[in-house]
């Protein structure tokens, strides 16, 4: 036998020894919810088998060799999803060291990568998923221009935690990029256009076609050209950063121009065109915890936006409040159910409509048959203030409820009656 088919069988025997180790677990007596907000199942078993969902049933009975987790009285969802993070990119903002989100001095914002600076290791995470956040889309918050790289999709834990490295294309079109770039939205807007234009595919094989004296040169590659290929090539959308009515209305002729997907975010004034993206099938990924304005940009910015979207036909997803409050995404839904939105709506913004909108649908955001196993065990509405989160699993493995904000209360909650430096 040759050493290589030595390594190779040795590698695939390593692989069925970590699938065949993977625990097999059964969540009985909750109350699940396996599609978004709907798909109630009363006295729901849910059964996770080698990191996948393999059913969910009333009342159903545990196979031999499942691990049993009672969630009687309890609520059972997929785990929630946030976008608009940095997470992994950043952790102490003020400490000193680099912050990864902030490429500032880059020449190429087009190509940016996250994987390239992703830290699994960040403080954050921990403090996220152990709030029932269980994926979240990463990206950078700012480049030498108005693009802004290409954001991923992360799950909060595991050996490879990045499950979809080039989840969107983000540019940013609001009142402050064109500041920045030329001055006036008419700058910006020319720049962007001439740039998709040029990038545009010509469907000329032959204009791509080398002389024969350049056949055997290798080509140079362009990070920006591969990012561009991939939107116009309807692998991924872009994700516009804007806030203004009108601003909203030219990106929907960007896309009808282009023919590319298109998703807004921010998007302080898009509930007030909310029929003409519906119409255009243009998602909003808001934060429905801004209720104020707070420039001219955001003149008609109101806590009822996500309701009035999402009413309206608007596929709707929801922003972290910041990276650090990653974890408050569920208190920020439920804020957008007291400002309207229904709840099945709010809880369909927080996984099935996230899922799709960042091209994960496929293995994540439903209590389904083979989708991969995120699931949390709730104290009661995931969307009521005083719930937590009482287990979380993620791809099938439980994560200890753990993280250095519990470490520090834990250390720090039965203090002395004086200082510890009195003897």
């Amino acid at each position: 036998m040759s050493i290589m088919k030595t390594l190779m069988g040795a590698s695939l025997l390593a692989i069925s020894a970590a699938s065949a180790s993977a625990e097999d677990i059964a969540i009985t007596g909750g109350i699940a919810f396996t599609n978004g907000g709907k798909g109630k199942v009363e006295n729901a078993t849910v059964l996770i088998h080698d990191g996948k969902i393999q059913s969910v049933t009333a009342g159903g009975e545990v196979p031999a060799g499942y691990r049993s987790v009672d969630a009687s009285g309890k609520w059972v969802t997929v785990g929630l999803m946030a976008a608009g993070t940095n997470l992994g990119l950043m952790d102490v903002g003020l400490s000193g060291n680099i912050n990864d989100a902030r490429a500032s001095d880059a020449k190429n914002g087009i190509g940016l990568e996250v994987s390239y600076a992703f830290n699994p290791d960040t403080t954050i995470i921990p403090n996220t998923r152990i709030e029932g956040v269980t994926r979240a889309v990463t990206g950078f918050s700012a480049s030498k221009d108005m693009w802004r790289g290409q954001s991923a999709v992360i799950a909060l834990a595991g050996d490879d935690m990045i499950v979809r490295e080039h989840a969107v294309l983000s540019i940013d079109m609001d009142e402050g990029a064109a500041s920045s770039n030329g001055g006036s939205r008419a700058a910006l807007w020319d720049s962007v256009i001439t740039k998709l234009e040029e990038s545009r595919p010509n469907g000329d094989d032959e204009g791509d076609k080398k002389d024969d004296d350049k056949k055997d040169k290798k080509p140079k590659y362009d990070s920006a050209k591969a990012a561009l290929d991939r939107l116009f090539a309807g692998e991924i959308p872009l994700l516009v950063e804007v806030e203004r009515k009108a601003d909203i209305l030219n990106v929907i002729k960007l896309k009808e121009r282009f023919g590319i997907e298109v998703v807004i975010t921010a998007g302080g004034e898009a509930w007030m065109v909310a029929e003409e993206l519906a119409a255009a099938k243009i998602p909003v990924v808001i934060d429905p915890i801004r209720n104020l304005p707070e420039d001219f940009d955001t003149l008609g910015q109101t806590g009822a936006a996500a309701g009035r979207l999402a009413a309206a036909g608007v596929k709707v997803a929801f922003l972290a409040p910041d990276t650090h409050n990653t974890r408050l995404v569920a208190q920020s839904a439920g804020n957008a159910v007291a400002m309207g939105m229904s709840w099945e709506d709010a809880m369909d913004a927080l996984t099935v409509n996230a899922a799709d909108i960042f091209g994960v649908a496929d293995s994540y955001g439903t209590l389904e048959a083979g989708k991969d196993a995120d699931v949390v065990v709730w104290t009661g509405d995931p969307l009521e203030l005083m719930t937590t989160a009482d287990a979380v699993f993620i791809r099938g493995e439980e994560v200890p409820m753990v993280s250095r904000q519990t470490k520090l209360r834990d250390r720090y909650m039965d203090l002395p009656r004086s200082p510890a430096y009195v003897k």
